[in-house]
């Protein structure tokens, strides 16, 4: 049965780093489809190894905003 859970993509300097929000499942890749699939693979085998019984799944609405915050005031 497929599960669904939310990623998170980040492109640090030369990688882009894939992020399990709830699993905290992390992978990286040289392009973002690398990352994609790499981090599928790793939370396939997190599942393998540590089970998916109460595991949630992502139904929560996920926000991305910019976030603006005074530095040294």
């Amino acid at each position: 049965m497929p599960r669904r859970f939310t990623a998170v993509i980040t492109k640090e300097e030369n990688w882009y780093v894939a992020y399990c929000v709830e699993l905290g499942v992390v992978s990286q890749g040289k392009t973002l489809e690398a990352a994609k699939d790499n981090l599928k693979e790793a939370v396939e085998l997190y599942l393998e190894s540590f089970g998916s019984e109460d595991l949630p799944d992502s139904t929560q609405e996920v926000v991305f905003y910019p976030l603006e915050v005074a530095v040294g005031a």
